[in-house]
């Protein structure tokens, strides 16, 4: 059997050795239309900003050590330029000329392309993407003289781009068109991240788009829609990946959202002998159905694992993706999993929001940091994404919930998991047993929520300030009024004055001590709410209401 592979890296890659693992006797060809096969892409960003600094540590393998360790024969500069479906054949560019190729099996993995925005001035050889090593070449004969610099996207790449040019003592501005940077991320969280750029000197700039790049003797700038002209020695353009269908689509093959190819449970496209792996391939969105590329490495990686299975009649049927992804932004780390609350509300999907900030590990034992937790659960309880952001604790926490999420645990699940605890490592409640058992109060009618957004002065309710008289008047939620926790049974009758039959939104600093009061309340036939994720909350979620002192 021949078997052809389009593209390397990661889906491709994985793909052919695993298919030589599994058959010594096959003929295994790798097309790869750059100069490398096999490199840590995920790398580059801490090869540009220093923190790698051996640049071959980021080229895994060659074509002569996959030839000596794995039999396969891997071409590079020998780009697919065309697909014969019904002859079985691929036309190839090599550098000698064009040749055509027969195959049994084709596996395409040509990945995903950088998306280039319509800006005049972008073709300016101080602009650049960071997706490949020839990026990052390019990037490092810049950073040594530069010293401004622009980022163009604060997606997952856009901020490591930043934290390594920051690195290097470059002066960055980071330009997101969206309202909040890491538009994955939930803004309130999103909040945490942006006070860590600027207080790291980045520049940042939020529902911002750039119009043009000005060539200049010594710079360029970046103009945007506000009219303001940024200088900058270089640029850097982190705005999203494409799916590289393009050879797909002129083989007539299916094709899936935004130019993905669409393959079926296997990994196989709509021709039989044709498979697909990787950033090119349509994926499904567990809990929401919604298909989208997701352009992640591990997912490339078991795509490729799994396609070679199935060629050998040994098929694993793919799952369904939480697009579990994270970030280290300076000395936070933001983390995802599962669809976010605006495509759970696209999905018509119902779900409560659990927010939540306790210490990463237990609050008496020296250095605990805060972690930033909201877990969305399903009306019937379910676990249906999450994401977090802190200075540690974060990693092992959304790991927890992606494989919850993939076992179909709810609120009574995660509230009994049995997670690893000593007094350096976390609490006797993780932060993860805390999110289930919350859900289960908010399920079970102990405690019902009321969110940040759905605050509106002029609603016709009492909010009630649940912290020291001290601390309300360092700032509250405009129009409430302040009786302790610890005063509320002491002050029924003053509080019901206050109410005048009108329903009570109860919040505190972080949401123990409010749900304390909305405990109280509600035995006393009070018709009562508690702000998910407290004032803590409130304050990164509502950054258009001043608070009141």
């Amino acid at each position: 059997m021949r078997i052809v592979v389009v593209g390397g890296v990661a889906g491709g890659m994985s793909c052919a050795a695993r298919a030589r693992r599994l058959a010594e006797d096959a003929e295994i060809i790798v097309l790869e239309r750059g100069e490398y096969v096999s490199y840590a892409n995920c790398g580059l960003p801490y090869y540009v900003g220093g923190e790698i600094t051996d640049r071959d540590a980021l080229l895994l393998h060659t074509p002569k050590t996959l030839a000596r360790i794995l039999d396969l024969d891997v071409r590079t500069e020998h780009e697919a330029i065309g697909i014969d479906p019904a002859a079985r054949t691929v036309q190839v560019r090599t550098p000698d000329g064009e040749e055509t190729i027969t195959y049994d099996e084709l596996v395409l993995a040509p990945g995903a392309k950088t998306f280039i925005p319509s800006i005049p001035g972008i073709d300016d050889p101080r602009v650049h993407a960071l997706r490949t090593v020839p990026d990052a070449d390019a990037l490092q004969e810049l950073v040594g003289d530069a010293r401004s610099a622009v980022v163009i996207g604060a997606g997952f790449i856009g901020l490591e781009t930043v934290e390594a040019l920051t690195n290097r003592g470059i002066a960055v501005r980071i330009v997101e068109l969206s309202d909040h940077i890491l538009p994955p991320l939930d803004a309130d969280l999103a909040h945490y991240l942006r006070a860590e750029l600027v207080n790291r000197g980045v520049e940042v700039h939020e529902g911002t788009e750039v119009k043009a790049i000005h060539p200049k003797d010594d710079c360029v700038l970046v103009e945007v829609d506000d009219g303001q002209r940024y200088p900058a020695d270089l640029v850097v353009v982190s705005t999203g990946v494409t799916p590289d269908g393009a050879l797909a689509a002129d083989a007539g093959l299916e094709l899936g959202v935004r130019g993905s190819i669409r393959v079926d449970s296997t990994g196989r496209t709509s021709d039989e002998h044709i498979w697909a792996v990787g950033d090119v391939v349509e994926q499904v969105f567990a809990v929401t159905g919604e298909p989208q590329p997701v352009p992640l490495a591990g997912l490339a990686n078991r795509d490729g694992r799994r396609v070679a299975d199935a060629i050998f009649g040994r098929a694993v049927e793919r799952r369904p993706v939480l697009s579990t992804a994270i970030v280290r932004v300076f000395g936070m780390t933001a983390a995802a999993t599962g669809p976010t609350q605006a495509h759970l509300k696209a999905a018509g999907i119902d779900y409560f929001a659990v927010k939540l900030h306790p210490g990463h590990h237990a609050g008496y034992y020296p250095g605990a940091r805060p972690l930033h937790l909201t877990v969305n659960f399903g009306t019937d309880g379910r676990v249906l994404s999450a994401q977090a952001v802190g200075a540690e604790g974060v990693d092992k926490r959304i790991d927890v919930l992606a494989t919850a999420i993939r076992a179909g645990m709810d609120a009574d699940d995660i509230a009994e998991l049995e997670l690893a605890y000593a007094p350096p490592f976390g609490s006797a409640k993780d932060p993860v047993n805390m999110a289930g058992m919350i859900a289960q109060n908010a399920l079970g009618g102990l405690l019902p929520l009321w969110q940040a957004e759905e605050y509106d002065p002029a609603a016709d309710v009492l909010w009630l300030d649940c912290r020291s008289t001290r601390e309300f008047a360092r700032g509250h939620v405009p129009g409430s009024i302040n009786i302790p926790h610890t005063q509320i049974r002491d002050r029924l009758d003053e509080l019901r004055e206050a109410a005048a039959g009108r329903p009570i939104k109860t919040y505190c600093a972080t949401g123990f001590r409010g749900y304390l009061v909305t405990r109280i309340l509600t035995q006393q036939g009070e018709d009562v709410a508690h702000l998910s994720g407290g004032l803590e909350t409130f304050v990164a979620a509502r950054p258009d209401v001043e608070l009141e002192s």
